[in-house]
């Protein structure tokens, strides 16, 4: 069986499966969605990554304008992500990542003590293969289309709690805490991704193209699919500086629930006020060591932001992160 075989084989696999992603208050929809877009490695080559995101927020917005009577929501949220990722140039069209995190915290800041909720632990386990379609170069140009179709395994809480102690019987009790600051939601995700390269020499033109189709979890919660549209301009300076600046865009759905959440287990948060529309202004700077070692830094600024009903909204969020890349020697190479 051939690359391209096993890979359109992958697709059909893991179209059989309803998944979803998790919910990121007051961020974007997805922790691999801002970042470098990328196509595939070469072949035998090694890609290692490390990076790290931090969002923090107070902002609240009813459509697009400033919420009003916050008091009833909670003060600020903030999370601290480290997300990993190797991946191996299996051949020269076809490279296979496997990616996960570790969320250092998330926590909601209430205006009382017994409404701050705090979590930390492992997030999801992503598979992710990637297959050129499109790599030619002419006259220094080059043009290439990628396409790539993860699957997003939970392996953190989705139900974590806290435990209380009713102050007359002295019984104690739990209650689950926020979906947004959970490490998981508990359930599956198919990541859909396209990537296209122009490479004019002197600078570059991509873009890429993500959506994320989500399904159920045990608890009976559906995260609203996430999509994304980035558009980027990037610019080499010196040989090793590289300037990148992105236009992205994004649509998540609304939340939907089974309805024997409400018999049994209402939520402590209201589904209908999920789902937005927002579009970013993503700058990022990179350093490159001996073409090998990459560091770089990114922000995403909002300059739009609509979501339904009253919600958090974006504000800060920045991510930095180091990128290792390497060739590998086959013993039948040696």
């Amino acid at each position: 069986m051939n690359v391209k075989t096993l890979f359109f084989c992958c697709i059909l696999t893991f179209s059989g499966f309803n998944v979803f992603s998790q919910c990121c208050a007051g961020g974007s929809g997805s922790p691999i969605a801002g970042g470098a877009s990328q196509g595939v490695l070469q072949q035998n080559q090694f890609d290692i990554n490390v990076n790290f995101q931090h969002i923090n927020t107070s902002k609240f917005l009813t459509g697009h304008s400033p919420a009003k009577n916050t008091e009833n929501f909670f003060k600020s949220y903030q999370s601290n992500y480290i997300y990993n990722r190797v991946g191996y140039g299996i051949t020269k069209d076809f490279t296979m990542y496997v990616e996960t995190g570790y969320f250092l915290n998330k926590s909601e800041t209430g205006f009382v003590k017994e409404r701050t909720y705090k979590s930390k632990g492992i997030g999801d386990l992503i598979l992710f293969p990637r297959y050129d379609i499109i790599n030619k170069t002419k006259k220094n140009k080059r043009t290439e289309l990628t396409l790539g179709l993860g699957l997003k395994i939970p392996l953190g809480k989705y139900n974590d709690s806290n435990k209380e102690v009713e102050p007359f019987s002295g019984e104690a009790y739990y209650i689950t805490k926020p979906l947004a600051v959970q490490p998981s939601t508990g359930a599956h995700d198919i990541i859909f991704y396209s990537f296209f390269l122009k490479d004019l020499s002197k600078f570059k033109v991509f873009s890429n193209v993500l959506y994320i189709k989500k399904g159920w979890n045990p608890l009976g919660e559906k995260v609203g699919d996430f999509f994304s549209v980035g558009l980027f301009a990037s610019k080499t300076f010196f040989k090793t500086l590289g300037v990148t600046v992105q236009v992205r865009g994004e649509w998540i759905d609304k939340m939907k629930l089974n309805n024997s959440i409400y018999l049994f287990d209402p939520p402590n948060y209201d589904p209908a006020a999920t789902g937005s529309k927002k579009v970013f202004f993503v700058p990022q700077l990179s350093y490159t060591y001996q073409r090998k070692i990459t560091f770089y830094a990114l922000t995403e600024i909002p300059v739009y932001q609509y979501v339904t009903k009253t919600q958090v909204a974006s504000q800060y969020q920045a991510n930095i992160g180091v990128s290792y890349r390497f060739m590998v020697q086959k013993a039948s190479d040696k």
